[in-house]
């Protein structure tokens, strides 16, 4: 007897749903995979709401389908708890689905993952769940914010604490909404063959180089084919193009500590175009994937296994980026697993491996060169801290202010003069940057400029 049939959509969302539930992959790998990319433009777009939708809600849908269930504590297999979350979600966040059918596929996701007798209990809660009134969840505590907008509420607190409530809220609402897709395009000519390939896009918020997608598929365009339009959040771009304008005196050599994917170390090499650069990774599958991003600029690019805690070098470079590896609290919207996997304790981990990364960074410039330190964190611990910690440690460094920097970007026409001005607003005292994913399109950055003095 035939299977009832499940929607190509929902079934590719259950099945990448389970993989990270499992902690086998990260949503954004599984959404650009060859199974996704095979369906039909509708469907990808349904696949990635579903899943996307479901895990950026999973904590609030989460308590409201266990206080439907007999024993709301009960541990239900994940392939139950993810056939009643996408339920719940297109019930709750999606109008245009029909009730009917995103009860029904979900029960039937739920047979054919071999759980027939639990697929009447995901046939009732869902049922129940879509015929009660949506919550109305408050706001005004930490706790109660932190269900509203779906957030663990240690993460939550500790945002409440720092940044206070409504700047923790705008975060929080951030991290809901589906990013800005922001592209790169190599100059202007691009954004009419764009257009005249049904592409229509729109200004960035900061940079003259960035224009955010409005509507059409970018990936399918010749231009993104040949490398002359780039994916790339325009926050990121910002942290190299700030780290681009190099240091005192000409820049022959750059190190980019921790380069794969590979958009950061683009842009360097386009801001320098005589330096030679190192771009390190410490993943031989991403180092692989990063040669080939670089393969247009040659010999000048050195791609180099190892990890950039123990850089052999001293004295070597005029400039140095250290992207770290971090928590990445900062990209919520984009990559919404993070806040489930995620744990507090993690974070003095990750500080120590930073502090040794930017140790070896400012150990490889010449004294007088400059080390760009950044991070897609919201964490104290993995930014100011980080940076405070290694000052500390070492009396060859000293932290130097980012708004020259900024200013230069103005006269060289690289930042936009009304995106600048806001911009200005997110300097620090100390002369840090930091970027709150709240306040443009963005991701969350944070950004320091150090010089090595002896």
């Amino acid at each position: 007897m035939a299977m009832p049939a499940i929607s190509a959509a929902r079934k590719q969302a259950f099945q990448i749903l389970m993989a990270v539930e499992r902690g086998h992959s990260h949503s954004d790998d599984l959404l650009r995979g060859k199974a996704v990319n095979a369906l039909s433009a509708p469907d990808r777009n349904l696949t990635t709401t579903l899943v996307l939708g479901v895990l950026r809600w999973q904590i609030q849908l989460d308590h409201q389908l266990q206080a439907l269930l007999k024993r709301p504590n009960a541990k239900l297999d994940p392939e139950i708890l993810i056939a009643l979350r996408l339920g719940a979600f297109q019930l709750l966040h999606l109008d245009r689905i029909p009730a009917r059918a995103a009860i029904d596929e979900s029960v039937e996701l739920a047979k054919q993952a071999r759980h027939k007798f639990a697929s009447g209990m995901v046939n009732a809660v869902l049922r129940k769940l879509g015929g009660a009134p949506i919550a109305n969840f408050l706001e005004g505590s930490a706790a109660e914010l932190a269900l509203a907008e779906a957030h663990p509420l240690w993460m939550v607190k500790r945002w409440v604490d720092f940044y206070g409530p409504e700047r923790a809220r705008a975060i929080c609402r951030h991290g809901q909404s589906q990013p800005a897709l922001t592209v790169r395009i190599a100059n202007p000519d691009v954004e009419a063959e764009l257009m005249k390939a049904g592409v229509y896009v729109e200004p960035g918020e900061l940079l003259s180089a960035v224009r955010t997608v409005v509507s059409g598929d970018v990936t399918t365009t010749a231009a993104f084919r040949e490398g002359r339009v780039r994916l790339q959040d325009e926050g990121s771009q910002l942290v190299a193009e700030i780290a681009g304008l190099g240091s005192t005196g000409t820049v022959n050599t750059i190190l980019d500590c921790c380069a794969a994917p590979g958009g950061k170390t683009l842009i360097l090499a386009e801001r320098n175009p005589m330096a030679r650069i190192v771009a390190c990774e410490s993943s031989s599958q991403r180092l692989d994937q990063l040669r080939k991003r670089l393969a247009e600029h040659g010999d000048r690019v050195e791609c180099r296994l190892g990890d950039a805690t123990a850089l052999n070098e001293d004295g070597i470079f005029d400039l140095a980026l250290a992207d770290v590896p971090c928590s990445g609290t900062g990209t919520l919207g984009r990559n919404p697993e993070i806040r489930h996997r995620l744990r507090a304790e993690e974070l003095p981990r990750q500080a120590e491996r930073q502090r040794g990364i930017l140790i070896a960074a400012l150990r490889a410039v010449r004294v007088g060169g400059h080390v760009v330190y950044s991070t897609c964190s919201l964490e104290l611990e993995e930014n100011e801290r980080v940076v405070a910690d290694v000052l500390a440690e070492d009396a060859k460094a000293r932290l130097v202010p980012l708004e020259p920097r900024i200013e230069s970007l103005i006269k060289e026409g690289v930042l936009i003069s009304s995106g600048a001005a806001r911009l200005r607003d997110c300097l620090m005292p100390d002369g840090t940057l930091r970027l709150l994913p709240s306040v443009f399109h963005t991701d969350g950055f944070f950004i320091a400029l150090l010089e090595r003095t002896v």
